[in-house]
């Protein structure tokens, strides 16, 4: 199983180096997982390279609804919540990585991130994650 993070998905989506090599990671029948807050972290994601690189709303919207058909199942934060606020303090890091890490942790899963400090942790912390290496 596989957690994907917001800025995976956006790379995935976008059909980047980083984005097609992760891609070419997943099993055909793996399942992918995500929590609730993706939805919002991609939506803000396409919002500003909409400005940034001159998307129009439509093509930032099909970016979205692209990007929502990558994930199998998605998880709702009210389950996740305590536990990414109590490890985000624990730990020193952001709440939103920590939903990801928090979920891939209960889950088993390992978790695609490119974010190299998400990363760290995570093999610190003995949840399975891509290395740069994978990469």
């Amino acid at each position: 199983m596989i957690v994907l993070d917001a800025c995976t998905v956006v790379e995935m989506v976008r059909q980047t180096s980083e984005g097609r090599a992760l891609r070419a990671l997943l099993l055909s029948n793996e399942k992918v997982i995500s929590c609730d807050l993706v939805r919002a972290e991609v939506a803000s994601v396409f919002r500003k390279l909409a400005r940034a690189e001159g998307l129009t709303p439509e093509q930032a919207e099909q970016y979205l609804s692209a990007s929502m058909f990558l994930i199998d199942e998605f998880y709702p934060l009210d389950d996740l919540q305590a536990e990414a606020l109590r490890e985000s303090v624990r730990l020193d890091h952001s709440t939103y990585d920590l939903f990801y890490f928090v979920l891939a942790r209960r889950t088993g899963a390992t978790l695609f991130t490119l974010d190299r400090k998400l990363m760290r942790l995570c093999q610190e912390h003995g949840v399975d994650c891509l290395s740069e290496t994978a990469l």
